[in-house]
């Protein structure tokens, strides 16, 4: 059993991290999805990001490095768009995470990624928050660790979120399965 964590896209905590969430219990995993907006749920993704910015970056971090240190060292570190910026941002303060999962968008890899380190990342093709640039700056960024990154044409940016006109039920399974595998190898 591995302990994940989730941190939501600009979006809020909507369904699809919960459901998400519940695919990775069913598989075994103990899984976390805090609420970095305290309960903030956006309509349209344009009022996600007027909501962050009205939270603020410092306090978001600090919502998720407040839910990480209940957590055990080895927790995985996942997140959704933006949320996957936070899973990157805090790598560097959780060096010994024992995996990542970059959904929905590319985040950061820190300098001193450790080495075999795995991780994966999922993104549409096309997307314009991982465009084909940020895809290879994002694997460059991961040489040393055991990185994978899986694109998936003719879909949109939030693919897995039944509840968006993204959505898209064969990528979606597709890349479901892949997490599953990916946290049943750690």
């Amino acid at each position: 059993m591995t302990t994940v964590v989730l941190f939501h896209s600009a979006y809020g905590l909507r369904p699809a991290v919960l459901a998400a969430a519940g695919r990775f219990r069913q598989a075994g995993h103990a899984v976390v999805t805090p609420d970095l907006y305290y309960g903030g749920i956006a309509e349209t993704l344009d009022d996600g990001f007027t909501l962050a910015e009205w939270i603020g970056w410092p306090t978001i971090a600090e919502r998720a490095r407040a839910v990480l240190r209940g957590l055990p060292a080895d927790t995985v570190l996942g997140g959704f768009s933006m949320g996957a910026s936070i899973a990157g941002g805090l790598l560097a303060e959780r060096p010994e995470s024992a995996g990542v999962l970059f959904l929905h968008g590319t985040g950061a890899v820190p300098d001193n990624v450790r080495p075999g380190l795995p991780m994966q990342l999922h993104v549409a093709d096309p997307d314009a928050y991982a465009t084909p640039d940020k895809v290879a700056g994002w694997m460059r960024d991961a040489a040393g660790a055991k990185a994978e990154a899986f694109t998936y044409p003719g879909v949109g940016h939030l693919f897995t979120d039944e509840g968006l006109p993204d959505y898209d039920e064969r990528a979606a399974e597709l890349m479901w399965r892949r997490c599953v595998d990916f946290l049943a190898g750690l």
